[in-house]
């Protein structure tokens, strides 16, 4: 079913509760305008917009794109922000075709989606492979996605689904808007909006057509074995249970995402042996582990000594976390050392949140350890020191402890769930 008429959802009522879901401490945008300065008449402000919406005199504003470091700090990744506006209109626009989409969107994808995490993602692939016996992994990885999604592709998946006139010219005019970058502006024919709240779920419904549609409903009938597939926005594994049938989707592949612009990176995409270990305990020639969200997913053994799929953090995910780590502890060095233990606290806390799983316990406590490190590194640059002896961090440590390991989604703990 398509919808024609959509826009009259939006009132004021919904641009304040878009507002409210807007984050109010991002960077500013093109105007300089910030989420406090919006807010001093916000109704106001508000209804200008709802106005400006209506009657097709909105004009997107330029993103402001600046750099961020990758995880190799050799490599830089452009990131665009819109004005705080704009973010509202978007999460507005984003709020109503949720409630479309969600209704279409597979099991298989999470990322972006309301009451879907990460670690779900995680949890899914985790209990396939464990009950694939490990199989076949294909790793996914789609060249600049997010810069390189074809816009005429993306208007016609729109339009099974979506032709009301306001938010489709307003769709289009963020698909248009540009980039500002050293006061040049720069206008792209593809790629979704830079930043903006409105691109995670373009995002979403492309690949939605271009893979998730196509591997339940084309691939997994023509196949001899089992298949499934995690998605989290454009990182995706597929995992076969026959090594045939991963070989004849990886040789489609490119095909398939070649016919609407995409391009597979030809080093990070590959077909991983996955296959549960021989009794001996030694993996199947070729076999080894693979990555996705952060985590390495490798064949250990149960406390029983039984194969079982086991989780462990990245080294770029691990290397990228210390540095950041390092990188603080350098700029906020000339703090006081109870508020540096206070941050410290809360970033440690952090990552425990995300990487603390059943099994990853070794690369919780090697994490801490080498934040200890960096923190000391650094106490002992101030004042012209050179050096702070191990027995006096010692003693500092006792006093400040960083918080110790800790598991934060256990197995274990789902288990005796009612």
């Amino acid at each position: 079913m398509t919808f024609t008429s959509l826009a009259h959802h939006i009132d004021v009522a919904f641009l304040e509760e878009a507002y409210r879901r807007t984050r109010k401490d991002g960077a500013v945008g093109v105007d300089g305008r910030t989420a406090a300065e919006f807010a001093v008449n916000l109704e106001g402000n508000l209804q200008q917009l709802l106005n400006r919406l209506k009657s097709g005199q909105y004009r997107a504003p330029a993103v402001r794109r600046v750099y961020i470091p990758k995880g190799d700090g050799r490599k830089t990744r452009p990131i665009g922000i819109p004005t705080f506006e704009d973010k509202v209109l978007q999460r507005a626009v984003a709020m109503v075709l949720e409630a479309v989409y969600e209704q279409d969107f597979r099991s298989c994808s999470y990322g972006f989606r309301p009451g879907r995490s990460a670690h779900m993602a995680l949890e899914a692939l985790w209990k396939g492979t464990m009950d694939l016996a490990g199989g076949w992994v294909l790793e996914l990885d789609i060249e600049s996605f997010f810069d390189t999604v074809d816009h005429a592709h993306l208007r016609s998946f729109l339009d099974q689904r979506v032709r009301d006139g306001v938010i489709r010219r307003t769709i289009g005019k963020w698909l248009n808007a540009g980039v500002l970058e050293g006061g040049a502006l720069r206008r792209s024919q593809g790629g979704t909006p830079q930043g903006g709240v409105i691109s995670p779920l373009l995002a979403n419904i492309y690949l939605h057509h271009v893979l998730d549609v196509w591997f339940t409903e084309t691939v997994m009938p023509r196949l001899n074995s089992r298949a499934f597939i995690v998605r989290y926005a454009d990182d995706a594994v597929l995992v076969f249970e026959n090594e045939s049938d991963a070989k004849r989707v990886l040789h489609v592949l490119p095909k398939r995402f070649g016919k609407y612009g995409l391009r597979l990176h030809p080093d990070k995409t590959r077909l991983v042996d996955f296959r549960r270990p021989k009794r001996d305990g030694r993996p199947p020639s070729g076999g080894g582990g693979f990555s996705m969200l952060g985590f390495t997913h490798y064949w250990g053994r149960s406390r029983k000594g039984r194969p079982v799929v086991k989780r462990k953090t990245a080294a770029k995910s691990m290397s990228r976390a210390l540095k950041r780590i390092g990188q603080w502890c350098r700029w906020h060095r000339h703090r006081s050392v109870a508020d540096q233990h206070a941050a410290l606290v809360r970033k440690v806390r952090g990552h425990y949140a995300y990487f603390g799983v059943t099994g990853n316990s070794r690369s919780l406590s090697n994490f801490v350890r080498q934040v200890e490190r960096r923190w000391r590194y650094w106490l002992a640059r101030r004042g012209g020191r050179r050096s702070m002896p191990w027995e006096r961090f010692s003693q500092l440590l006792k006093r400040l402890p960083l918080p110790a390991p800790r598991i934060v989604h256990s197995v274990y703990q789902r288990a005796v769930k009612p």
